[in-house]
């Protein structure tokens, strides 16, 4: 059965360039009929927040990302991994190493003179006939891998081909730090194997483990997994994604008016396709994928597509549908139902974001409104504001339906030999504080009466 996991570290929040990685390994296991694990990779319990768990959690839930079995704590599995530690101690394929931080430094330094990638001397690595310094008794030793002397790495990668890495390239990774506590590398190959993980999908930042890890694997007498690394996500400016390109975690795109299908859809498009399609459901991407159609290139994050993307989603959700998704402090406004409904049919070609409408109905219910003092410059003046007054009057007559209220405009405008803008803008700036807004009819029979003339109220 086809195993894969997603294996964030909680020291800081979900992000986008994460929940890709996530979202690949949930499409292809259940392509495969397989299962997908979530793994909290905790053990560095000083950086490790409760806060970033559960934002990982509530996430991947938001996100229908939905995991097989318990979730599985790193920082709970020490006992297992020092017991593997131990068996490799005793199988000479990993060793005590007493070099001081002082003997450390003057190895980088050494390395660094002559030009070549720093590396551990193997000052404390047992080889036959090699007598050893006596040990220190001031010093805590730290776990060293007996990592082989020749020889290349070699690996299938499912996403960048063949990778061929030289043993003579790594050095004896740490395995077990001097407080006793196990190492990244080793707790995750220990991890993947006791949870039968086929398949690691990980970013592509993480190539530079692989060949430690498979060494690791082999030396433990563990079959290795398969190895697929995902290319980067770029900013807009061509640089590696970062905070300040956006949202810090994935729920803030929630916050921010983003629907969980509109972000899927879109994080599956960068980097992987499936022809020409842009939009599909979460469902038919996890039927259509594999490796085959990911491509080995950077990605670059837009949010100009992401937008698109997601107006795509509102506009074909039904106005009960939105309702639930909108935000606590919208729904404690007690708006008019019937009226959010209008103001939905109206703006939702409109919106990009869940926020987008919250923000347009806020506009046109609230009881005042500003607007700069560019666009009052720029149309209200002495003339428009006698029209305003003239059509108000008019409109004030009548029973606001659309149908009426858009009359009157047109024939106030036919009848004094107008330009529509000439009207229509100067009402849009007093009734909504922009100059850009749907049919101004629209928007007079949604506000109703007593909003209208709140705000006519003051060029009366």
């Amino acid at each position: 059965m086809i195993r894969t996991r997603f294996a964030p570290s909680p020291t800081g929040y979900l992000h986008i360039g994460g929940i890709r990685t996530a979202l690949f390994n949930f499409a292809f296991a259940k392509n495969n009929n397989g299962k997908f694990y979530l793994r909290i990779e905790d053990t560095d319990l000083e950086r490790s927040t409760q806060d970033a768990v559960d934002k990982i959690i509530q996430g991947m839930g938001w996100l229908n990302l939905i995991h097989d079995d318990e979730i599985v704590y790193q920082s709970k599995r020490i006992v297992r991994h020092k017991e593997v530690i131990q068996e490799l101690l005793a199988k000479d394929k990993a060793y005590y190493c007493y070099a001081s931080k002082e003997e450390l430094d003057e190895m980088r330094t050494d390395c660094e003179k002559k030009g070549i990638k720093p590396k551990y001397n193997g000052k404390w690595r047992p080889e036959e006939g090699k007598i050893l310094p006596e040990i220190p008794v001031s010093i805590k030793p730290v776990v060293r891998f007996k990592n082989p002397k020749s020889g290349d790495v070699i690996w299938n990668d499912l996403v960048k081909g063949d990778i061929v890495v030289s043993n003579e390239e790594l050095d004896d990774l740490i395995l077990q730090r001097s407080d006793g506590t196990p190492t990244y590398n080793l707790c995750v190959v220990v991890d993947d194997m006791d949870m039968g993980i086929t398949h690691v999908i990980r970013g592509d930042d993480h190539i530079n483990n692989t060949p430690r890890q498979i060494n690791i694997y082999r030396a433990c007498g563990f079959k290795e997994p398969n190895f697929a690394h995902l290319s980067m996500i770029l900013g807009e400016d061509g640089q590696k994604l970062s905070k300040r390109h956006g949202a810090a975690s994935v729920t803030d795109y929630k916050e921010m008016g983003y629907l969980p299908e509109s972000i899927n859809n879109y994080l599956a498009r960068l980097g992987w396709s499936h022809g020409d399609t842009e939009i599909f459901s979460l469902s038919e991407l996890c039927e259509w994928f594999s490796f085959e159609k990911v491509t080995s290139s950077s990605s670059q994050f837009d949010f100009k597509k992401l937008n698109w993307i997601n107006n795509h989603y509102l506009k074909n959700k039904s106005f009960e549908e939105i309702r639930e998704l909108l935000s606590v402090d919208f729904h404690n406004k007690k708006l008019n139902e019937n009226q959010l409904n209008h103001i939905f049919e109206l703006y939702k070609d409109r919106c990009e974001r869940l926020v987008d409408f919250e923000n347009s109905a806020a506009r046109i219910l609230n009881p005042t409104v500003s607007f700069s003092d560019d666009l009052k410059e720029k149309y209200l003046n002495e003339e428009s504001i006698k029209h305003i007054q003239q059509i108000s009057k008019l409109i004030n007559e009548s029973t606001f339906d659309l149908q009426e209220v858009e009359n009157i405009i047109k024939d106030y405008v036919k009848t004094n030999n107008l330009k529509f803008p000439m009207v229509a803008m100067p009402l849009r700036v007093i009734l909504l504080g922009t100059d850009q807004s749907p049919s101004v009819g629209h928007i007079i029979a949604i506000m109703g009466k007593d909003i209208f003339n709140k705000r006519i109220s003051g060029y009366l």
